[in-house]
């Protein structure tokens, strides 16, 4: 197919494909002249996966040519696409400076994250971006005065190695090893935005069940706790 049908297949424009191609995300088509390409379902399907990581995994530019650099490379073991899918992810707050204010000391929430995983059993390198996405948080609800948010780390814990089984469960299903790091990067970063599409789901029908009505823990409704104050 020429260009304009691939434009049209996929989904993305000449000018955007023609980048793609220019900075490797694509692989380049079959020239049967100087300036005219023959392109397949190969590149049908590898730009709608980009679209993907863009669009739905958030990922910038660079990092997707990192993620993609991972898919091509068949001789990169598996456990090494998980760190590079990891480090790809957005992790908000990571780089930032973590906060000191609120009598906060630096480092609290790397301790608390550190003693969790001790308590688990959980194996994990010391440069995982999830240690400190998850002590940023930690140290951001006491920071907020919120320290009682940090009772459910464990449930959180046990609820992410559920998940993590199911990633890797997922992978397996997968027969050839360049099937199976797609699956691992695709899962890792598509998953997390799964992931909290269905957590807010499940809140909405928690909720329904834990406060019936309306009502909040107390037994009054919102609107009785806004007619008493």
């Amino acid at each position: 197919m020429k260009m304009a049908e691939l434009s049209e297949r996929s989904g993305v424009t000449v000018p955007t494909i023609k980048y793609y191609l220019r900075e490797g995300m694509v692989p380049p088509g079959e020239y049967s002249s100087p300036n005219q390409a023959a392109y397949g379902e190969q590149h049908v399907d590898r730009l709608k996966l980009v679209r993907a990581l863009i669009d739905v995994g958030g990922l910038s530019v660079s990092a997707v040519s990192g993620v993609l650099a991972a898919v091509d490379d068949q001789s990169m073991p598996l456990k090494w696409a998980f760190g590079i899918a990891q480090h790809a992810l957005p992790n908000p707050g990571v780089d930032a400076v973590r906060a000191d204010a609120a009598g906060v000391a630096p480092g609290a929430g790397s301790g608390r994250i550190a003693e969790l995983l001790a308590h688990k059993g959980w194996v994990v390198s010391a440069d995982n971006p999830g240690i400190a996405l998850a002590a940023r948080v930690v140290e951001s609800y006491d920071a907020l005065g919120l320290p009682h948010l940090s009772s459910v780390l464990e449930a959180y814990a046990d609820a992410a190695a559920i998940i993590a089984e199911a990633d890797l469960e997922a992978v397996a299903l997968r027969s050839g090893r360049a099937e199976q790091v797609e699956s691992v990067v695709v899962g890792t970063v598509l998953g997390d935005a799964l992931l909290a599409g269905l957590r807010r789901i499940a809140q909405e029908h928690e909720s329904a069940s834990a406060f019936p009505d309306g009502s909040s823990p107390d037994g009054l409704s919102v609107d009785q706790q806004g007619a008493d104050q």
